[in-house]
């Protein structure tokens, strides 16, 4: 028989890209990375001042819970919490789904975050969020995201955010 010829070398497999926002998660990988999360959500000062909670997460979503706080009201003849917690609260629901959907936690820094409010949150009722990453690159995370209180179809607030994704960590 005659000699077969060797099999051609193959190229180096490629660098694993970031996971794709919709892959599906194993229900221990979820509870880390739930774990995982809540660590860094209370890590975040303004998020403890808020008093913000993580309420649930999958592989690529964030929700999170504004209790109402007399504090926060931004106008008091109406008691209509004030839009600056609502914008903390969508920014810190988009960063927490960026770390979500990565593989590995890095740091992040949110580049961009547009909002548009649609009408005042009622008064004396929490406010929800919910978060998705919907893209990441190599360097950027992209996210949508809405607040609202009885009914996610009603909202209060949507936004649309990107981070940069592998930021140098800051020294207090």
């Amino acid at each position: 028989m005659p000699d077969e010829p060797d099999e051609p070398a193959r190229p180096p497999a490629p660098a694993p890209a970031p996971r794709a926002p919709d892959a599906p998660d194993a229900p221990d990988l979820i509870e880390e990375r739930k774990r995982r999360l809540s660590v860094r959500m209370r890590a975040v000062p303004h998020n403890t001042a808020l008093a913000v909670r993580m309420l649930d997460v999958t592989a690529t979503e964030v929700f999170l819970e504004l209790p109402y706080d007399p504090k926060l009201v931004g106008n008091p003849d109406t008691g209509t919490i004030h839009g600056g917690a609502i914008t903390a609260l969508l920014d810190a629901c988009s960063g927490r789904a960026v770390f979500a959907a990565l593989p590995q936690p890095v740091p992040i820094a949110t580049l961009d975050l547009r909002i548009d409010y649609l009408k005042p949150a009622e008064p004396g009722k929490p406010v929800f969020a919910r978060a998705t990453c919907h893209k990441l690159t190599r360097n950027v995370a992209f996210t949508r995201a809405v607040a609202y209180q009885d009914d996610p179809e009603d909202v209060i607030a949507h936004s649309v955010g990107t981070f940069m994704l592998s930021t140098k960590k800051g020294t207090p």
